[in-house]
């Protein structure tokens, strides 16, 4: 039975690296296994759309590219604008994240709120 997934990253990934490459692998195992995923990346957690920390993650955890690569394809995105403002220094516009700007849903609470009244799974790293 399939089920509406909602991953969470809100945590800063520089404190629990690790942490982050297990959310990562539970998103793209619940796309893998056919279940509809909605990632939201906010708050620390946006830095894992940052390019560079990706390429720092990457280089001790080969597999988080694989995982990105999944997510960024099968998984609908949602993000705080002014998360990523605030953690990574970057305006809408800027072309700066691994994904494009065009390819993310931009919310806040509100967003968080309906994902997570409408799933039936949330997990939050």
């Amino acid at each position: 039975m399939h089920k509406n997934v909602f991953v969470k990253f809100v945590s800063e990934p520089k404190n629990d690296p690790f942490k982050s490459m297990v959310g990562l692998a539970c998103a793209a195992q619940a796309i893998n296994d056919g279940h509809k995923v909605s990632v939201f990346f906010a708050a620390a957690g946006t830095r894992l759309l940052d390019p560079k920390y990706l390429e720092e993650l990457g280089a001790d955890m080969p597999m988080v590219a694989s995982f990105m690569e999944i997510i960024a394809e099968k998984a609908t995105l949602y993000c705080s604008f002014a998360s990523v403002k605030a953690v990574l220094g970057h305006s809408e516009g800027d072309s700066a994240l691994v994904i494009s700007d065009d390819e993310i849903q931009w919310s806040g609470p509100p967003g968080v709120i309906a994902l997570a009244t409408s799933s039936d799974v949330q997990l939050t790293y």
